[in-house]
């Protein structure tokens, strides 16, 4: 199986890589598996949700071509991987912009004129994996790790139909933390495909 992993930040040399990488690593050595990383930074992608995304969210035009490139992407994956720093308790602006062009009308879901809603991504499992400078207290004492998977699991994802496999925080990402943080990401990454399997050989 596929797993494409999608990291937004603007250092190579980040934490957020790192875990990126190591992830990858981990899928790679769980059985036959492979990884590919989608550096959105790197590769310029353009997340600003323009003219020509809005006529084709209203299906007048056809899409963007780079929109069709990233969701080609997630055609060829069993598994989206989005690695992202924590950015005023968010996503960082470009992979916001990337899931606002990317997750398009008729391709992630169907809206009717009528208003119902038919959910196109029940097919793809996603892992999400934020990365953060303040501790776990701080989001459990003002709500931002509920209101991080409310607006991203539910709000995104589910409205899509797509199964959320794995939503983990890596918090208080500091020097000392960044080992535990890489080796948790490995760990996630060997595990990615286990629900499959199992399925399989049952």
């Amino acid at each position: 199986m596929h797993a494409l992993i999608v990291v937004s930040h603007p250092h190579p040399g980040s934490l957020t890589h790192t875990i990126a990488r190591s992830f990858a690593e981990g899928v790679a050595t769980s059985g036959g598996h492979t990884a590919e990383i989608a550096d959105l930074a790197a590769e310029g992608f353009q997340p600003a949700f323009n003219q020509a995304d809005r006529a084709a969210y209203l299906l007048q035009n056809p899409l963007p071509s780079d929109v069709v490139r990233e969701q080609e992407r997630i055609d060829r994956a069993d598994a989206l991987v989005l690695v992202y720093p924590i950015y005023w308790w968010s996503f960082p602006g470009q992979l916001k912009g990337w899931i606002d062009r990317v997750f398009s009308n008729g391709w992630a879901y169907d809206e009717a004129p009528d208003g119902t809603l038919k959910k196109r991504l029940a097919r793809l499992a996603v892992h999400l994996i934020g990365i953060g400078g303040a501790e776990s207290g701080t989001y459990a004492r003002h709500g931002y790790d509920q209101a991080l998977r409310t607006q991203i699991d539910h709000g995104i994802f589910d409205f899509c139909g797509a199964r959320v496999v794995t939503s983990e925080f890596l918090l208080g990402a500091s020097t000392q933390s960044a080992a535990g943080h890489i080796a948790t990401a490995r760990i996630l990454g060997t595990q990615a495909f286990a629900r499959e399997a199992a399925a399989a050989s049952a």
